[in-house]
C-alpha cells in the first residue's frame, strides 16, 4: 500500500507538516536526510544559535523545559548552554536553533509521525501512485508529497568563514543581528544586491548600531536603484569598494576583523569588525527533483494556485524556503508547513 503522504525535509517547515498531518491521522512519513546538503537533519536552523523572534518562545529556563520535553535517547544532540546567560543562577537564554528543532521533531513523534534518516535523491511524478527514490530504502510509493527541504545560504567558501560561523559570520541580520554578540558593534555586509542592502539597513537601524560597512567586489551596486539610494544615504552605512574578502579573522572565540583584497590592485588592507553577514544569495535545496516540478527564474519552487501550497504536480506541495525567496524565516516556513499539510489532507480527502 502506498503511503498517505511523505514529507522531504527536517526543518521548521517539514516537522510543523508532520503535525498536521500526524493529527489528522495520515500517519506521515517523513524523510530527514543525513549529511547532504540537501537534507541536513533538522535543517538550516540546526546552524544558528539563539533564536529570539520564534513567536512563544521568549528568553528563559529553556534548557529545562527542552530536556522534560524531548526524549532523553535524543539529548546528545542538544547544544552546549550558552555561558554567561544566567538569572538567579540558572540559565536564562533564548532558544537555540537545535533546541527548537528537536522541541518541534519531538511534537511530531508524539502524534506518530515515522521517521527515516534517510536522502530522497530522486522522484517520479509521472504516474500515480507518486513515487520517490531514496539513496538507502529504495523507491517508496505515496499518494501526496510535501517538499520541504529548504534553502541553503550561499557563502564565500573560505576556510576562515567555515571556522568563525556562528561566532560572528552569518547568512540572515534578521535572525542573529539584534543578539548581543553583534550589539554596537562596527560589522560587515559582503554582496551588492538588494539583499545586501537590505541586510546593511537593518543592521544600520537597530539600536545602538554602529558603522555597518557594506563590502562589494566592484565600483557600483547591483542592487535596484531605490536600495542604493537608501545604502548610499544612510549615516550609518559605508561603502567599500572593489574589494573581497581574503579571510576572516578572529581569536579563536569570535571575529574580530576581515583581510580584504582590492579586485583593482590585489593590495590588501584590514577591517576591525565583531561580525560578518554574508548576503550573496541561497540555493533552493531541488537538484533531487530533475526538474520534475515548475520553478521560478531563481530555482525556488512555484506555487500555482494563490495562497495555497500546491505545486505542478498534483499531490505534491511545496512548504518552507524552497518556496519562498523573499522572507526565508523559521516562522513563516512553520506557517507554509502547516499550510502544504491542510493542503494535502484536502486533496486526499477529494481523492476518495
Amino acid at each position: 500500500m502506498p503511503e498517505n503522504v511523505v514529507i522531504i525535509g527536517s526543518g521548521p517547515a517539514g516537522w510543523s507538516a508532520a503535525i498536521y498531518a500526524a493529527r489528522a491521522n495520515l500517519t506521515p512519513l517523513l524523510f530527514e536526510g543525513t549529511v547532504k546538503p540537501e537534507m541536513i537533519p533538522l535543517g538550516q536552523l540546526a546552524y544558528t544559535t539563539e533564536v529570539e523572534n520564534f513567536a512563544g518562545f521568549p528568553a528563559g529556563n529553556i534548557r529545562a523545559f527542552v530536556e522534560s520535553a524531548v526524549d532523553k535517547s535524543r539529548h546528545w544532540n542538544l547544544p552546549p548552554v550558552p555561558k554567561g546567560h544566567e538569572r538567579d543562577g540558572v540559565p536564562h537564554y533564548a532558544v537555540q536553533g537545535v533546541e527548537l528543532m528537536e522541541l518541534m521533531k519531538q511534537q511530531a513523534l508524539n502524534f506518530g509521525t515515522r521517521v527515516i534518516g534517510d536522502d530522497v535523491i530522486d522522484v517520479d511524478f509521472s504516474s500515480r501512485p507518486l513515487q520517490v527514490v531514496t539513496a538507502a530504502n529504495g523507491i517508496v510509493s505515496t499518494q501526496a508529497v510535501i517538499v520541504a527541504t529548504g534553502a541553503r545560504a550561499n557563502y564565500l567558501g573560505l576556510e576562515s568563514e567555515e571556522k568563525y560561523k556562528n561566532k560572528g559570520v552569518s547568512a540572515c541580520a534578521v535572525c542573529d543581528g539584534a543578539l548581543p554578540m553583534y550589539r554596537a558593534q562596527p560589522l560587515a555586509v559582503i554582496g551588492g544586491g538588494d539583499s545586501a542592502v537590505e541586510e546593511a539597513s537593518y543592521l544600520a537601524n537597530l539600536q545602538n548600531a554602529a558603522t555597518i560597512y557594506l563590502v562589494h567586489r566592484r565600483d557600483k551596486l547591483r542592487a535596484s536603484q531605490i536600495m542604493q539610494e537608501r545604502a548610499l544615504n544612510h549615516p550609518k552605512i559605508e561603502l567599500v569598494w572593489n574589494s573581497g574578502v581574503e579571510e576572516v579573522l578572529g581569536d579563536g572565540n569570535r571575529v574580530t576583523g576581515l583581510r580584504l583584497k582590492s579586485t583593482v590592485d590585489g593590495s590588501l588592507r584590514e577591517l576591525k569588525v565583531g561580525g560578518m553577514f554574508v548576503a550573496i544569495g541561497h540555493t533552493p535545496n531541488t537538484s533531487f527533483l530533475g526538474g520534475k516540478l515548475d520553478m521560478n527564474e531563481k530555482g525556488y519552487l512555484r506555487w500555482t494556485l494563490p495562497f495555497r501550497t500546491n505545486t505542478s504536480v498534483p499531490g505534491v506541495f511545496a512548504a518552507g524556503d524552497v518556496a519562498d525567496d523573499y522572507y526565508r524565516q523559521a516562522i513563516t516556513s512553520a506557517g507554509t508547513g502547516c499550510m502544504a499539510a491542510l493542503d494535502a489532507e484536502r486533496y486526499l480527502a477529494e481523492m476518495h
